[in-house]
């Protein structure tokens, strides 16, 4: 192994084939993509309740919602519940081994879904950002001629007017209006199949112990267990083998501990971490033996990292690292919450580097998980933050927490994750000062989140009314600058706008919340808009050159105020009727890209 130097060129690694899997973390050789085109129909009251009552009479592509042009429908209507049907024929490639399952897959189906599987009922689902997945072996056809066929028919119930439910940014009126955008429905990621072994992995989790230099591994095995039984696990540094350990399967879950060797002096160990500046990941295969047969064998990768905040500051790697942050809604024009494409993901995160940024708030959406796999591969970091419902009740707040615990589940390996955001602006929560209900809500949420990952900070409500909380989150929009220098320019200024100043209209902190060395990260500012361009923005800008003007003496001025920690600008891109993005709603940038990267890393032009 060869240390980085300053004379090598960073190496981005690509450590697992990139097949476009749709789970990148626990990735088969042997898959089937279901997207493309299925029957449709709309139900708009919600009337029917099983697929014999439904005249499908127009078809949609999956997995574009159907409010998306994308989709071939693009009706944006209120709708309760939507209906799809599929007819697979399978293929010997199709089928699992002998004794084997057939799994279905949804990655995310807004918001409670019913799925049949050869005329049965066979489960449901319910949360719109978090995926699940089926047995269907037993609902496989076959026809007289032999052909082996798969009919699938999945409802998706999504009522436009429930604002108990996680929904994010979707409106709940007919059209777009202020800070919320289309409804997406039903079926807005990938579909596959999966033939699997009867016995084999089902879950994967990798957790970096820098401190050690150790690896956490945690494997749950389904099926029926019986003598003999092991699993391999191999860490490899391109083709060399950190670690190939086997340990024998006697129950179903395994938790081990993988340490790697010292690597000693800086260039050694800076070469194995993961950082924005050179994310280097480790592949990670497990298999699942019998004896010497292999029964079933699962493509991962890993990342050494270590996340941590002290002393007012954010540590990657136990070295301080200010956050330059970019909001990003996740929409796109023609496709809504549905990427048009892996290219269209993994340009966003391209996108975001050549801007300077070394990270994202992905704000109110559980993106897919490919877009967090270029995140991880190309070194860009992510405040990962729960959509909100908008209203308090108990049955909002087992819906929330019941999905937030399957997003902890889905993407606590991901390296590129540094936080954990379940709540925004008390949206949810709107009672927060004087409901104690509501505060002892956003401490379980922080608490359940440090249990299930003690391992990242947390922010329990980014914005304002700060209860509990590993980073204070501060959203000011302010475009006096003065103003701006003056409530963050160093520690004890921001100490002061904490304890006494409202920039959103409401108290940062809550009555008992005391600012500690919390580090403080201006999480929401800027939105420039140009004006005569339609739409709004919190501040505007008469043309492109005027708005090159502003964003400098805007992250001039953010630069110049040692007090924070980071900071996160709002936003990446043009969002529908909000018009305050650096590019344009289909990606094109509003001004050079050297310009505004010199200014969000703060370096003079001619720097």
């Amino acid at each position: 192994m060869k240390p980085v130097r300053s004379s090598q060129p960073r190496k981005i690694a690509v450590m697992i084939p990139n097949s476009s899997h749709p789970n990148p973390l626990l990735e088969r050789e042997r898959w089937r993509s279901l997207n493309g085109h299925w029957r449709f129909a709309f139900d708009a009251t919600g009337q029917y309740r099983h697929p014999s009552e439904v005249e499908f009479n127009l078809e949609i592509t999956v997995p574009f919602p159907p409010e998306s042009a994308l989709s071939g429908i693009g009706d944006q209507g209120l709708h309760i519940a939507v209906w799809y049907a599929l007819r697979v024929e399978l293929s010997d490639g199709d089928l699992p081994p002998p004794g084997g399952r057939l799994m279905l897959h949804f990655g995310a189906v807004d918001y409670q879904a019913t799925v049949w599987a050869g005329g049965q009922h066979i489960g449901e689902h319910r949360g719109g950002h978090t995926p699940f997945a089926f047995d269907v072996t037993d609902a496989i056809q076959t026809l007289e001629s032999g052909l082996r066929i798969l009919e699938i028919v999945v409802r998706a119930e999504d009522d436009p007017n429930d604002l108990a439910k996680p929904r994010g940014k979707q409106d709940w009126l007919p059209e777009p209006h202020a800070i919320w955008y289309p409804r997406t429905t039903g079926i807005w990621q990938d579909v596959w199949l999966e033939p699997v072994a009867a016995v084999r992995i089902d879950e994967l989790h990798c957790t970096p112990y820098l401190e050690r230099w150790e690896f956490g591994v945690d494997v749950r095995v389904t099926g029926q267990l019986r003598d003999g039984l092991q699993l391999r696990v191999r860490l490899l540094e391109d083709e060399d083998a950190l670690a190939d350990d086997r340990y024998a399967l006697t129950r179903s879950e395994v938790s081990r501990r993988i340490g790697l060797q010292d690597p000693g002096v800086d260039d050694f160990r800076d070469y194995l971490l993961w950082s924005p500046s050179h994310p280097h990941l480790i592949r990670v295969i497990v298999e699942l033996l019998d004896g010497e047969a292999l029964i079933d064998r699962v493509l991962s990768y890993t990342a050494m990292r270590s996340v941590a905040v002290t002393e007012n500051l954010f540590l990657l790697n136990k070295r301080p690292l200010t956050l330059r942050l970019v909001l990003d809604q996740g929409y796109w024009p023609q496709s809504l919450l549905a990427a048009p494409s892996d290219d269209a993901l993994r340009r966003d995160v391209e996108l975001v580097k050549r801007l300077g940024f070394n990270g994202v708030r992905k704000h109110q959406k559980i993106e897919h998980p490919r877009w967090l796999y270029w995140c991880d591969v190309l070194g860009v970091l992510v405040w990962e933050e729960m959509p909100s419902p908008y209203r308090f009740t108990p049955d909002a707040v087992e819906r929330l927490t019941s999905e937030w615990l399957e997003v902890l589940r889905r993407d606590v390996s991901h390296p590129c994750i540094v936080a954990w955001v379940p709540l925004n602006e008390s949206w949810g929560v709107p009672d927060l000062p004087t409901n104690a209900a509501h505060r002892d809500y956003v401490s379980a949420l922080y608490h359940l989140t440090k249990a299930i990952d003690p391992t990242r900070p947390v922010i329990g409500n980014d914005g304002w009314e700060v209860s509990q909380t590993d980073i204070v989150g501060i959203h000011d929009y302010s475009d006096d600058l003065v103003m701006l220098e003056r409530r963050y320019s160093d520690l004890g200024a921001v100490r002061r706008t904490v304890e006494h100043q409202r920039p959103g209209g409401r108290p940062l902190r809550l009555e008992g919340f005391a600012l500690k060395d919390h580090p403080v990260v201006l999480s929401e500012f800027g939105g420039i808009s140009i004006a005569g361009q339609g739409g709004w923005g919190y501040s505007s800008a008469s043309d492109e050159a005027a708005l090159v003007v502003r964003f400098e003496a805007l992250m001039g001025a953010i630069h110049r105020s040692s007090g924070l920690a980071g900071f996160c600008y709002t936003q990446l891109c043009d969002t529908f009727q909000e018009k305050n993005g650096l590019l344009r709603e289909d990606r094109s940038p509003k001004a050079d890209l050297e310009l505004l990267s010199a200014a969000v890393t703060g370096r003079t032009r001619a720097g």
